[in-house]
């Protein structure tokens, strides 16, 4: 008694449950979760499809107009032929199975589409493998009629075809549509539509049963339907993967924006600020010049377009797709020795620090730095030296021997700590590279070495890059961040880089770099020519290009306008085809002068010159030192800035002596502004507490300092002791 009272009140409790929670056909629409997160450009064109659900594969919800006539008939033919004329229940089917069932033969059952969707709308009316409980059942039977009575037979059938599961993983129509036969759900003919009919009765059946069951469905559509192919067709369909998991043109950008997601995940579809116009054409150009470099072993390649006013990304491209090994590999991001790319910002701050001008002059010729590793010996490209030239044609002409100088001027440390100002999260210090990050030793990202030279094309100003738009709520208002560059500086270095005959030491007169439309660009290649690089900007974007080798093999004779260049070119073409890029106004501070170059075997011709405000000068000559800023370049090298140093105190002091050790000529040692010694090496006898450490040279001025601190205890604070 006990038993049938709880089966009762289960009744009932299921009814409840049944009655209050049926959904609206217009919830359960909604509700739909695709398999695949879409990616849309800036203006809603697809982009690309990535599959982010791994438990079920599901295409996006399909109206019953658009899944096939074929179809449609196909299916109330096969499971209920009464579907139009019952209330969600077929109760003349129910006595045939019920009367079936007496005399223990078989028949389709009585469970009408209604009650199926019931099944797959409620998780506590789905069947198991042992079938469904006469508790389900009855509450399946009340949940069909509830149906009935909120949705149209219309809004049922296509909400069924889109729940329904088929073979394996597949759900809905539009998946099965899309895996078996690559096409859409509305262009399903009489035979898919069979055999789609087929596997919604035995989805997991073996293919002969399949291929049997499809004849039956394809015969109840048409009379005279002859099965003799069907065998071969059934086993052709389901051997087809037609629905592939990844297809597109932006693979890396639906990477980083649609993170993998489960079942309860919300449907995506995602918009980037990427161009499809834009993102098309970068692909193509990227593969037809990395085509044309396969025989000089370049395969793989990158390219990134951003917004100069708003960093937003335009194109981004990670890999050369079908010509890479490495398709999975997101070039972009990946890191890699920048080459040359990096000398634009060495000589701004070199320029901000006012240690050099566009005109002064820097030898370009052999050179041995002592470092604490031993001699660094820079070469230039072509391992010829073109003697004294300006700041303007040692940076267009990229020769490293000047910019390895320059850095002696500005220090390892200063300008590691510039780049990370600028955005280049290096993680080791200055010290680590050493000179050689003059040339470009570190390692960085296309990203964020692209977006560095967005800060140039910005006038020193840094900012994020995005692939999202923003969001429609209201921003909120905050301070422009100070210019992680001088303004002036970054005019001056703009100005040099989009000067033709700056480079034409190196490039000539007529290289794919210069374009008949503002730009500034550099170009950079690795050691052993593993990465090639060409970034520039416009008026309104800046363009990155790498190509070379993921694998970091070295390419064969491929050079600054060779390998990245053209791409880069090829790309400002496009985006400037109907849009004009005008050079930057100068800042305030600057000032316009006309210079004039003497004492040289082969002089630069006189020309107009920026300058920042108070450093212009209107004759450069070799032969006096006095007027080249590189005539006597001091550093101190050790010991470095923020140095501490501990006194022990079992140790006599006489025996604590530091070493202090500078480059440059004439040099003089103040410490805490007090005479301390003079030459490049000094012994400093320390004692505790903070102190400056300065170099000057013969007339007193300031070339080099750096800050340190003495802990311990030593010898009581007097006269400093000086270098024998």
């Amino acid at each position: 008694m006990n038993g049938r009272k709880a089966w009762v009140r289960g009744i009932w409790l299921l009814c409840l449950h049944t009655c209050s929670l049926a959904a609206s056909f217009e919830e359960v629409k909604a509700a739909h979760q695709p398999s695949d997160t879409v990616i849309l450009d800036r203006q809603g064109d697809v982009l690309h499809r990535l599959r982010t659900d791994k438990q079920a594969r599901r295409g996006p919800w399909r109206a019953l107009t658009d899944i096939s006539p074929a179809m449609r008939t196909a299916l109330v033919l096969s499971e209920d032929k009464r579907f139009y004329e019952h209330s969600g229940v077929d109760w003349q089917a129910v006595s045939a199975a019920a009367w079936a069932n007496l005399w223990n033969t078989r028949t389709r059952g009585a469970s009408t589409l209604t009650m199926q969707l019931a099944g797959l709308l409620d998780e506590d009316l789905r069947r198991s493998n042992a079938g469904r409980s006469v508790v389900q059942k009855i509450g399946q039977t009340i949940s069909a009629q509830s149906l009935e009575r909120q949705w149209r037979k219309d809004q049922i059938l296509e909400a069924y075809l889109n729940l329904v599961p088929f073979r394996g993983e597949l759900v809905g129509i539009e998946a099965l549509s899309q895996t078996l036969f690559g096409k859409a759900a509305h262009g399903l003919n009489h035979h898919e539509a069979a055999l789609a009919v087929a596997l919604v009765r035995a989805p997991n059946a073996k293919e002969r049963q399949v291929a049997l069951r499809t004849c039956q469905v394809l015969k109840s559509l048409q009379a005279q339907a002859d099965c003799e192919f069907i065998a071969p067709f059934v086993s052709n369909a389901l051997a087809r993967r037609d629905y592939a998991a990844d297809e597109g043109i932006a693979p890396h950008v639906a990477r980083q924006v649609a993170p993998t997601r489960g079942p309860s995940g919300a449907s995506q579809r995602i918009t980037t600020t990427l161009s499809a116009p834009l993102q098309r054409f970068a692909v193509q150009t990227l593969q037809t010049h990395l085509r044309e470099l396969s025989g000089r072993h370049v395969q793989d390649g990158a390219l990134l377009v951003l917004d100069n006013a708003s960093g937003q990304v335009r194109a981004w491209v990670g890999s050369s797709g079908p010509l890479s090994q490495a398709t999975q590999v997101d070039a972009v991001t990946a890191l890699r020795q920048p080459g040359s790319t990096l000398k634009p910002f060495l000589y701004a701050q070199a320029l901000a620090e006012r240690r050099i001008t566009a005109a002064s002059l820097l030898e370009d010729s052999p050179a041995q730095i002592q470092t604490s590793g031993g001699l660094y010996i820079p070469q230039n490209y072509d391992h010829h030296f073109k003697g004294w030239v300006s700041t303007r044609t040692a940076l267009g002409a990229s020769l490293n021997v000047p910019a390895v100088r320059t850095l002696v001027m500005v220090s390892p440390d200063a300008f590691h700590k510039q780049l990370r100002r600028l955005g280049l999260p290096l993680p080791q210090s200055g010290d680590y590279f050493g000179y050689s990050l003059a040339l470009g030793s570190a390692e960085v990202s296309l990203l964020d070495l692209t977006n560095t030279y967005r800060t140039l094309a910005n006038g020193g100003r840094s900012s994020p890059t995005t692939l999202l738009p923003p969001s429609n709520t209201a921003p909120t208002l905050t301070p422009a961040p100070p210019p992680a560059l001088d303004p002036r500086a970054a005019f001056i270095i703009s100005d040099i880089l989009s000067d033709p005959l700056a480079r034409a030491r190196t490039f000539g007169t007529d290289s794919v770099l210069a374009t008949r439309f503002w730009t500034a660009v550099k170009t950079g290649t690795s050691k052993d020519m593993r990465d090639n690089w060409a970034i520039g900007y416009s008026q309104h974007y800046t363009v990155g290009v790498w190509v070379g080798n993921a694998s970091g093999a070295p390419m064969w004779d491929v050079s600054g306008t060779t390998g990245a260049a053209p791409i880069w070119a090829a790309t400002m073409n496009f985006l400037h085809s109907q849009q004009s890029s005008q050079a930057p106004q100068a800042p305030p501070g600057m000032v316009q002068q006309r210079v004039q170059f003497e004492g040289q075997a082969h002089a630069e011709a006189a020309r107009q010159e920026w300058f920042i405000t108070g450093t212009e000068q209107a004759t450069f000559d070799t032969a006096s030192q006095d007027k080249s800023t590189l005539a006597n370049v001091g550093r101190i090298t050790s010991p470095t800035h923020g140095s501490i140093i501990a006194l022990d105190p079992d140790i006599p002091p006489q025996r604590q002596r530091l070493t202090l050790q500078a480059q440059g000529h004439n040099l003089r040692w103040l410490l805490d502004g007090k005479k301390l010694a003079q030459g490049n090496q000094a012994l400093w006898l320390p004692w505790p507490g903070r102190h400056t450490l300065q170099i000057t040279d013969a007339k007193g001025k300031v070339l080099d300092e750096v800050k340190l601190e003495v802990r311990g205890a030593g010898v009581k604070k007097g006269t400093p002791a000086s270098s024998p």
